[in-house]
Protein backbone atom coordinates (compact mmCIF):
# COMPACT_ATOMS: atom_id res chain seq x y z
CA UNK A 1 0.00 0.00 0.00
CA UNK A 2 1.32 3.57 -0.48
CA UNK A 3 2.20 5.41 2.70
CA UNK A 4 1.51 8.71 2.31
CA UNK A 5 -0.70 10.28 5.37
CA UNK A 6 0.49 9.85 9.09
CA UNK A 7 -2.18 7.57 10.10
CA UNK A 8 -1.15 5.28 7.04
CA UNK A 9 2.18 5.31 8.84
CA UNK A 10 1.02 4.71 12.43
CA UNK A 11 -0.50 1.67 11.54
CA UNK A 12 2.60 1.03 9.79
CA UNK A 13 5.19 1.24 12.95
CA UNK A 14 2.32 -0.11 15.13
CA UNK A 15 2.38 -3.59 13.55
CA UNK A 16 6.07 -3.92 13.98
CA UNK A 17 7.43 -3.10 11.08
CA UNK A 18 10.39 -1.10 10.07
CA UNK A 19 12.92 -0.45 7.75
CA UNK A 20 15.97 -1.17 7.18
CA UNK A 21 18.68 -1.17 10.01
CA UNK A 22 21.64 1.32 9.93
CA UNK A 23 24.88 -0.22 8.47
CA UNK A 24 28.27 -0.79 9.63
CA UNK A 25 29.71 1.62 6.01
CA UNK A 26 26.69 4.52 6.50
CA UNK A 27 28.59 4.37 10.18
CA UNK A 28 32.08 4.30 8.83
CA UNK A 29 30.61 7.21 6.18
CA UNK A 30 28.73 9.26 8.54
CA UNK A 31 32.31 9.58 11.05
CA UNK A 32 34.19 10.42 7.98
CA UNK A 33 32.15 12.64 6.23
CA UNK A 34 30.20 14.39 8.96
CA UNK A 35 31.87 14.01 12.62
CA UNK A 36 30.40 15.82 15.28
CA UNK A 37 32.00 19.46 16.02
CA UNK A 38 32.43 20.52 19.60
CA UNK A 39 28.88 21.42 20.50
CA UNK A 40 27.59 19.81 17.29
CA UNK A 41 23.78 19.63 16.54
CA UNK A 42 21.87 17.47 14.07
CA UNK A 43 18.74 17.41 13.02
CA UNK A 44 17.26 13.98 12.13
CA UNK A 45 14.64 14.20 9.66
CA UNK A 46 12.04 10.98 9.02
CA UNK A 47 13.32 9.78 12.48
CA UNK A 48 11.33 6.97 12.79
CA UNK A 49 12.12 4.15 15.16
CA UNK A 50 15.26 7.04 16.31
CA UNK A 51 18.01 4.37 15.24
CA UNK A 52 20.17 6.65 13.26
CA UNK A 53 19.27 9.72 16.09
CA UNK A 54 20.51 7.53 19.04
CA UNK A 55 23.83 6.98 16.58
CA UNK A 56 24.14 10.62 16.61
CA UNK A 57 23.82 10.90 19.97
CA UNK A 58 26.14 8.43 20.53
CA UNK A 59 28.85 10.15 18.34
CA UNK A 60 28.77 13.30 19.68
CA UNK A 61 25.84 15.34 18.33
CA UNK A 62 22.55 16.70 20.70
CA UNK A 63 20.35 15.65 17.98
CA UNK A 64 16.26 17.12 17.26
CA UNK A 65 15.00 13.82 15.66
CA UNK A 66 11.40 14.57 13.97
CA UNK A 67 9.45 12.34 12.34
CA UNK A 68 4.91 13.19 10.92
CA UNK A 69 4.39 9.73 12.51
CA UNK A 70 3.09 9.82 16.04
CA UNK A 71 3.57 6.58 16.76
CA UNK A 72 6.83 6.65 15.25
CA UNK A 73 8.17 9.61 17.94
CA UNK A 74 6.43 7.66 20.40
CA UNK A 75 8.22 4.73 20.08
CA UNK A 76 11.42 6.58 19.50
CA UNK A 77 11.37 7.79 22.72
CA UNK A 78 10.34 4.75 24.84
CA UNK A 79 13.63 2.92 22.39
CA UNK A 80 15.93 5.82 23.61
CA UNK A 81 14.87 6.10 27.33
CA UNK A 82 17.23 7.98 29.04
CA UNK A 83 18.72 9.62 26.09
CA UNK A 84 19.02 13.19 27.41
CA UNK A 85 21.06 14.17 23.82
CA UNK A 86 17.99 13.33 21.80
CA UNK A 87 15.01 15.69 21.69
CA UNK A 88 12.06 14.01 19.56
CA UNK A 89 9.25 15.79 18.14
CA UNK A 90 6.03 15.17 16.16
CA UNK A 91 6.77 17.54 12.82
CA UNK A 92 5.72 17.28 9.31
CA UNK A 93 8.76 19.09 7.28
CA UNK A 94 6.54 19.40 4.24
CA UNK A 95 3.50 21.39 6.11
CA UNK A 96 4.59 22.50 9.41
CA UNK A 97 7.50 25.56 9.45
CA UNK A 98 10.92 25.33 9.90
CA UNK A 99 10.67 28.14 12.10
CA UNK A 100 9.36 25.83 14.90
CA UNK A 101 11.96 23.56 15.16
CA UNK A 102 13.83 23.30 18.19
CA UNK A 103 16.82 25.30 17.26
CA UNK A 104 17.37 27.86 13.95
CA UNK A 105 20.39 25.83 12.26
CA UNK A 106 21.97 22.87 12.63
CA UNK A 107 25.95 21.58 11.92
CA UNK A 108 24.12 17.93 10.18
CA UNK A 109 21.18 17.10 8.71
CA UNK A 110 20.08 13.79 7.83
CA UNK A 111 17.33 12.29 5.78
CA UNK A 112 17.33 8.30 6.00
CA UNK A 113 15.33 6.06 3.65
CA UNK A 114 12.75 8.96 3.57
CA UNK A 115 13.57 11.47 0.76
CA UNK A 116 11.38 9.63 -2.18
CA UNK A 117 8.56 9.93 -0.25
CA UNK A 118 8.98 13.72 -0.11
CA UNK A 119 6.11 15.33 -2.57
CA UNK A 120 7.53 18.98 -2.75
CA UNK A 121 11.53 18.40 -2.82
CA UNK A 122 12.39 20.70 -4.46
CA UNK A 123 11.18 23.81 -1.97
CA UNK A 124 11.63 21.62 1.08
CA UNK A 125 15.13 20.90 0.08
CA UNK A 126 15.47 24.84 -0.59
CA UNK A 127 13.98 25.48 3.92
CA UNK A 128 15.97 22.54 4.76
CA UNK A 129 19.86 23.85 3.03
CA UNK A 130 18.85 27.58 4.69
CA UNK A 131 19.48 25.65 8.34
CA UNK A 132 22.45 25.06 7.84
CA UNK A 133 25.41 26.25 9.67
CA UNK A 134 28.04 27.33 7.86
CA UNK A 135 30.11 24.26 6.40
CA UNK A 136 27.59 22.14 7.69
CA UNK A 137 26.59 18.96 5.67
CA UNK A 138 23.34 17.28 4.48
CA UNK A 139 22.82 14.18 4.17
CA UNK A 140 20.20 11.55 2.22
CA UNK A 141 20.89 8.23 2.50
CA UNK A 142 18.55 6.96 0.09
CA UNK A 143 17.94 3.47 -1.58
CA UNK A 144 18.52 3.60 -5.48
CA UNK A 145 17.06 1.70 -8.98
CA UNK A 146 16.02 -0.73 -9.71
CA UNK A 147 13.36 -0.44 -6.47
CA UNK A 148 12.77 -3.93 -5.23
CA UNK A 149 9.20 -5.12 -6.86
CA UNK A 150 7.03 -5.24 -3.62
CA UNK A 151 8.07 -2.10 -3.01
CA UNK A 152 7.18 0.70 -5.75
CA UNK A 153 8.04 4.50 -4.77
CA UNK A 154 10.85 4.10 -2.33
CA UNK A 155 13.88 4.47 -4.60
CA UNK A 156 15.73 7.41 -6.01
CA UNK A 157 17.26 7.05 -9.87
CA UNK A 158 20.04 8.84 -11.20
CA UNK A 159 18.27 11.54 -12.36
CA UNK A 160 16.70 12.25 -8.93
CA UNK A 161 19.97 12.35 -7.29
CA UNK A 162 20.83 14.71 -9.77
CA UNK A 163 18.09 17.07 -8.77
CA UNK A 164 18.90 16.94 -5.49
CA UNK A 165 22.70 17.69 -6.24
CA UNK A 166 22.09 20.53 -7.81
CA UNK A 167 22.83 23.86 -6.35
CA UNK A 168 25.48 22.93 -4.39
CA UNK A 169 29.36 23.30 -3.96
CA UNK A 170 30.12 20.15 -2.56
CA UNK A 171 27.93 16.79 -3.46
CA UNK A 172 29.52 13.71 -2.89
CA UNK A 173 27.78 10.15 -3.32
CA UNK A 174 28.79 7.21 -2.35
CA UNK A 175 27.77 3.72 -1.87
CA UNK A 176 26.50 2.13 1.51
CA UNK A 177 25.85 -1.61 0.93
CA UNK A 178 23.23 -0.83 -1.90
CA UNK A 179 22.12 2.50 -0.50
CA UNK A 180 23.09 6.16 -2.08
CA UNK A 181 24.88 8.05 0.59
CA UNK A 182 24.47 11.40 -0.80
CA UNK A 183 26.83 14.51 0.93
CA UNK A 184 25.81 17.78 0.10
CA UNK A 185 28.05 21.13 1.88
CA UNK A 186 27.57 24.80 0.66
CA UNK A 187 24.86 26.03 -1.24
CA UNK A 188 25.13 27.65 -4.06
CA UNK A 189 23.11 30.25 -5.12
CA UNK A 190 21.68 30.50 -8.83
CA UNK A 191 20.47 32.41 -11.12
CA UNK A 192 17.33 30.74 -12.69
CA UNK A 193 17.60 29.45 -16.41
CA UNK A 194 14.73 29.06 -18.93
CA UNK A 195 15.17 26.14 -21.53
CA UNK A 196 13.22 24.84 -24.44
CA UNK A 197 11.65 21.49 -24.90
CA UNK A 198 13.76 21.12 -28.26
CA UNK A 199 11.48 19.54 -30.35
CA UNK A 200 10.24 21.16 -33.50
CA UNK A 201 6.60 21.69 -33.87
CA UNK A 202 5.10 20.72 -37.40
CA UNK A 203 2.43 23.42 -37.16
CA UNK A 204 2.68 27.01 -38.62
CA UNK A 205 1.29 28.53 -35.18
CA UNK A 206 1.18 27.12 -31.60
CA UNK A 207 -1.31 28.40 -29.20
CA UNK A 208 -2.63 27.48 -25.70
CA UNK A 209 -2.39 28.27 -22.12
CA UNK A 210 -0.29 28.50 -19.36
CA UNK A 211 -1.84 28.32 -15.68
CA UNK A 212 -0.65 29.75 -12.57
CA UNK A 213 -2.62 28.05 -9.75
CA UNK A 214 -1.57 28.69 -6.12
CA UNK A 215 -2.20 26.74 -2.88
CA UNK A 216 -3.45 28.61 0.33
CA UNK A 217 -0.01 29.50 1.65
CA UNK A 218 0.53 30.95 -1.73
CA UNK A 219 2.77 28.47 -3.60
CA UNK A 220 2.84 27.58 -7.47
CA UNK A 221 2.36 24.75 -8.69
CA UNK A 222 4.81 23.54 -10.80
CA UNK A 223 5.68 19.79 -12.83
CA UNK A 224 8.93 18.28 -13.70
CA UNK A 225 9.41 17.88 -17.30
CA UNK A 226 11.36 14.66 -17.46
CA UNK A 227 11.82 14.28 -21.01
CA UNK A 228 12.62 18.13 -21.24
CA UNK A 229 14.51 18.93 -18.31
CA UNK A 230 12.78 21.74 -17.13
CA UNK A 231 10.37 22.53 -14.72
CA UNK A 232 6.64 23.86 -16.30
CA UNK A 233 3.40 25.35 -15.52
CA UNK A 234 0.20 23.15 -15.83
CA UNK A 235 -1.35 23.73 -19.54
CA UNK A 236 -1.19 23.14 -22.79
CA UNK A 237 -3.15 23.45 -26.37
CA UNK A 238 -6.15 24.91 -27.11
CA UNK A 239 -8.68 22.56 -29.20
CA UNK A 240 -10.65 23.83 -32.20
CA UNK A 241 -13.06 25.97 -31.06
CA UNK A 242 -12.05 26.37 -27.71
CA UNK A 243 -11.31 29.32 -26.00
CA UNK A 244 -8.31 30.26 -23.80
CA UNK A 245 -9.97 29.84 -20.10
CA UNK A 246 -11.91 26.61 -21.05
CA UNK A 247 -8.10 25.47 -22.35
CA UNK A 248 -6.33 26.00 -18.99
CA UNK A 249 -9.49 24.36 -16.84
CA UNK A 250 -9.59 21.55 -18.61
CA UNK A 251 -5.57 21.37 -19.04
CA UNK A 252 -5.49 21.49 -15.31
CA UNK A 253 -7.68 18.64 -14.31
CA UNK A 254 -6.43 16.89 -17.18
CA UNK A 255 -2.91 16.90 -16.22
CA UNK A 256 -2.92 17.87 -12.27
CA UNK A 257 -6.39 16.18 -11.65
CA UNK A 258 -6.85 19.56 -10.16
CA UNK A 259 -10.89 20.87 -10.80
CA UNK A 260 -11.25 24.76 -11.24
CA UNK A 261 -14.89 26.34 -12.52
CA UNK A 262 -13.88 29.01 -15.70
CA UNK A 263 -15.46 31.50 -13.10
CA UNK A 264 -12.12 31.10 -11.24
CA UNK A 265 -10.17 31.44 -14.08
CA UNK A 266 -8.62 34.88 -15.66
CA UNK A 267 -7.56 35.46 -18.97
CA UNK A 268 -4.69 38.38 -17.99
CA UNK A 269 -2.43 38.63 -20.89
CA UNK A 270 -1.16 36.84 -24.20
CA UNK A 271 2.41 36.43 -24.86
CA UNK A 272 3.89 35.78 -28.38
CA UNK A 273 7.26 34.64 -28.93
CA UNK A 274 8.54 32.01 -31.29
CA UNK A 275 10.04 28.51 -31.08
CA UNK A 276 11.96 27.29 -33.99
CA UNK A 277 10.75 30.13 -36.18
CA UNK A 278 7.37 29.14 -35.74
CA UNK A 279 4.86 31.62 -33.95
CA UNK A 280 3.88 30.23 -30.34
CA UNK A 281 1.07 32.65 -28.70
CA UNK A 282 0.40 31.62 -25.01
CA UNK A 283 -2.38 32.52 -22.86
CA UNK A 284 -1.13 34.10 -19.34
CA UNK A 285 -4.28 32.17 -17.09
CA UNK A 286 -4.34 32.74 -13.19
CA UNK A 287 -6.21 30.50 -11.45
CA UNK A 288 -7.94 31.03 -8.18
CA UNK A 289 -10.29 28.43 -7.22
CA UNK A 290 -9.83 24.34 -7.38
CA UNK A 291 -10.46 21.53 -5.76
CA UNK A 292 -8.09 17.96 -4.96
CA UNK A 293 -4.70 17.29 -4.51
CA UNK A 294 -2.16 17.83 -7.69
CA UNK A 295 -1.62 14.19 -8.93
CA UNK A 296 0.77 12.48 -11.89
CA UNK A 297 -2.07 11.95 -14.30
CA UNK A 298 0.03 12.16 -17.75
CA UNK A 299 3.94 10.53 -16.33
CA UNK A 300 4.84 10.35 -19.73
CA UNK A 301 4.83 14.50 -20.00
CA UNK A 302 5.25 15.13 -16.32
CA UNK A 303 7.49 13.19 -14.01
CA UNK A 304 5.41 14.88 -11.02
CA UNK A 305 4.18 18.17 -8.86
CA UNK A 306 5.24 20.09 -6.27
CA UNK A 307 4.03 23.43 -5.23
CA UNK A 308 7.30 25.70 -4.92
CA UNK A 309 7.27 29.17 -2.80
CA UNK A 310 7.24 32.29 -5.21
CA UNK A 311 10.41 33.77 -3.72
CA UNK A 312 12.41 30.67 -4.87
CA UNK A 313 11.94 30.84 -8.50
CA UNK A 314 14.36 33.57 -9.24
CA UNK A 315 17.02 31.05 -8.07
CA UNK A 316 16.00 27.65 -9.34
CA UNK A 317 19.01 25.26 -9.91
CA UNK A 318 16.95 23.94 -12.80
CA UNK A 319 15.47 25.61 -15.93
CA UNK A 320 11.93 26.86 -15.99
CA UNK A 321 10.43 26.42 -19.46
CA UNK A 322 10.09 29.84 -21.41
CA UNK A 323 6.50 30.26 -22.00
CA UNK A 324 5.97 28.80 -18.23
CA UNK A 325 8.19 31.80 -17.38
CA UNK A 326 6.83 34.44 -19.13
CA UNK A 327 2.98 33.58 -17.78
CA UNK A 328 5.00 33.51 -14.38
CA UNK A 329 6.48 37.37 -15.01
CA UNK A 330 3.03 38.28 -16.30
CA UNK A 331 1.65 37.41 -12.42
CA UNK A 332 4.32 38.76 -10.78
CA UNK A 333 6.02 41.45 -12.75
CA UNK A 334 9.61 42.06 -12.59
CA UNK A 335 10.34 38.61 -10.70
CA UNK A 336 12.49 36.70 -13.26
CA UNK A 337 14.41 39.17 -15.35
CA UNK A 338 16.48 38.50 -18.18
CA UNK A 339 14.10 36.40 -19.67
CA UNK A 340 13.98 35.67 -23.92
CA UNK A 341 12.26 38.42 -25.53
CA UNK A 342 8.06 38.19 -25.63
CA UNK A 343 5.63 40.64 -27.06
CA UNK A 344 2.99 40.90 -24.18
CA UNK A 345 -0.89 42.18 -25.14
CA UNK A 346 -2.77 42.72 -21.41
CA UNK A 347 -6.01 41.56 -21.80
CA UNK A 348 -8.92 43.79 -19.75
CA UNK A 349 -11.40 40.39 -18.45
CA UNK A 350 -14.26 40.69 -16.34
CA UNK A 351 -13.61 40.13 -12.95
CA UNK A 352 -13.40 36.54 -11.54
CA UNK A 353 -16.03 35.02 -8.79
CA UNK A 354 -15.05 35.97 -5.42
Amino acid sequence: MPYTTPEQWDAYYRSGQTFRRLGDTERRLLAEHAPAPESGLALDVGCGLGELARHLAGSGYRVDAVDYAPAAVDLAQRAGDGDEDITYRVFDIEQDSLDDLPHPTYDLITFRLGWAFVRDRTRVMNRLRERLRPGAALCVITPVAPAPPEKPGIILDDEEIGLLCAGWAVAERHDADGLAFVVLRGPVPASVECGGKGRRPSPHALTGAGVVVTDLAGRILLGWSARRAVWELPGGKNDADEDFVDAAVRELQEETGLKADPADARLLALLMDSVHGIPRMTAAVRVTGHTGEPSVTEPELVRRWEWHEITDLPTLAQPLFTPSAHVINTVWPGLLPGLPPVHRYPVASAPMRG
